[in-house]
């Protein structure tokens, strides 16, 4: 059996163990980078994040995502306590301290801050926000096209947990990854409420049918910003693209299949279900829109 991977699967770097951290204003060695057993994000997972990707010094998409970051932050009534100069600031200061200029990943962590109490009540969190940023040296690592498994979890619905927002309560996606793996997958294909193909527990996923690029209809799942690039650059370049509902039997018949993320950019998929999508590798629409998208970051990046 082919070893386990992951989505996130990236080269080992022993530069990852002296990285620094951004903690509440501080830059400090990872070792010291910690917070308290009684933040709102550690015992209730209250809050959000925001992965970025560094690709010759710059952020790729940088407005994008500080956009999404403090729209969530709006949508969970959280003050961040920095304006958005305030948040970039921060990052590019945390760069600047672990000297990197490219192939490199930050996570930017804010949750309600320590509560009073270890208990859910939001007025309970009354030191004011807790924002930490790790960067870490990083480039991908796939040997070969993951392998799905269709899992009975779902996202969540709007009116519970919407999945549109990058919530650090991720323990159905977690589940999700358990299962699949449990299937003998790397990652969990889930469903939407519907029964359609939605995403995947970690990345947005499309299908390739007689040269059109299909994915979900974006109700269910996180509006990513690569999945939005992908789609855009297919609108520009004459691919026939649709945000629609499709079946797992349109999935297994497709003649590709691949994944989008921040992380991975576009990750073929060469399995779901036991069955192969394809020729089991990465196909030729996969490889063009990979290279359009490395032409944009070029241009986003020069």
């Amino acid at each position: 059996m082919p070893e386990k991977m992951s989505t996130h699967q990236a080269q080992d770097d022993v530069r990852n163990e002296s990285i620094l951290i951004y903690v509440n204003g501080r830059v400090v060695p990872r070792a010291e980078a910690t917070v308290s057993v009684y933040d709102s994000g550690f015992m209730l997972g209250d809050g959000v994040w925001e992965g970025l990707r560094l690709y010759n010094g710059r952020w790729a998409f940088l407005d994008d995502h500080i956009d999404r970051l403090f729209e969530a932050a709006k949508a969970i009534d959280l003050d961040i306590g920095l304006d958005r100069n305030g948040v970039i600031s921060a990052l590019l200061e945390t760069q600047k301290a672990n000297g990197m200029e490219s192939d490199a990943h930050a996570r930017l962590m804010i949750t309600r801050g320590v509560k009073a109490r270890p208990f859910q009540h939001p007025s309970l969190s009354q030191s004011g926000p807790t924002f930490v940023i790790i960067m870490e040296h990083s480039r991908p690592n796939l040997p070969r096209p993951i392998r799905l498994a269709t899992v009975p979890h779902i996202r969540g619905l709007p009116m519970t947990q919407d999945p549109k927002l990058n919530s650090h309560s991720k323990l159905n996606c977690i589940l999700a990854c358990i299962a699949a793996e449990k299937a003998g997958a790397d990652e969990a294909l889930m469903l939407d409420v519907n029964g359609f193909v939605n995403t995947t527990n970690a990345c947005n996923f499309f299908i390739v049918r007689k040269g059109e690029v299909w994915t979900s209809t974006g109700d269910y799942c996180m509006n990513g910003i690569t999945r939005q690039k992908v789609i855009d650059l297919c609108r520009s370049n004459g691919i026939p693209v649709h945000e629609r509902n499709y079946s797992l039997v349109d999935t297994y018949g497709a003649d590709e299949a691949f994944l989008t993320g921040t992380f991975g950019a576009q990750t073929p998929v060469g399995e779901v279900d036991g069955r192969q999508i394809g020729t089991g590798d990465m196909g030729p629409m996969t490889k063009r829109i990979r290279a359009l998208y490395k032409a944009l970051i070029e241009r986003e990046c020069a």
